[in-house]
């Protein structure tokens, strides 16, 4: 029961982070600095919850299980900004899968050793999701522009879309949150795998 309930807690966390970020450059002008901080969170959640049911089950594969959940959740709860008029690709989904397949490669590859599933597949995680996502984000439709042409009235004056200004926070957002997820991934991975001798 503990097993079930932590999957579905995570996996809805997960999707309520990504609701409540609202597109990563929608209203904000720290752009950058958004699209680093909401991946590295995704990126800890995503190794936290895949080595949990990983390493429970012991079958390579439930981590892309895993993140599959975590994606039709949020596909799911993306209906709530579609029914108010919004495209459907308003908000952007996070990419876990590839990143997800990279911690099974790494538990499968290793035969099923928890330590290397920690440091390889938490840093295979860490470097990959940003990368995933930046590709992810330029495929999309852009927010700003989407922002103008479905103005929604309603809207508190904080969350009123702004251009944003000129210049980036960050020379590089996907190698700064790729170095920091490597680090953090390992520490959410261990955790991940703790958590199974409960």
């Amino acid at each position: 029961c503990t097993h079930y309930l932590f999957i579905v807690v995570v996996a809805v966390n997960s999707t309520l982070l990504t609701i409540n970020a609202g597109d990563y450059i929608f209203y904000t002008d720290w752009a950058w600095t958004s699209f680093t901080v909401f991946s590295i969170s995704q990126t800890l959640m995503l190794c936290v919850g895949a080595t949990y049911y990983l390493t429970f089950t012991g079958v390579p594969g439930t981590a892309t299980y895993y993140a599959l959940i975590m994606t039709v959740y949020t596909w799911i709860a993306k209906g709530a900004w579609f029914a108010l008029g919004y495209p459907y690709d308003f908000i952007v989904t996070p990419v876990w899968l590839p990143s997800a397949m990279l911690l099974d490669l790494a538990y499968w590859a290793t035969k099923k050793n928890k330590h290397s599933l920690i440091l390889f597949g938490g840093v295979l995680v860490g470097m990959s999701l940003l990368l995933f996502n930046m590709v992810n984000l330029i495929t999309v439709a852009d927010p700003l522009e989407t922002a103008f042409k479905y103005p929604r009235p309603t809207l508190p004056p904080y969350m009123t879309p702004i251009e944003p200004a000129v210049g980036k926070f960050y020379n590089s957002p996907v190698a700064l949150g790729a170095g920091a997820g490597a680090v953090l991934s390992v520490t959410m991975a261990a955790l991940g795998c703790k958590l199974n001798t409960w």
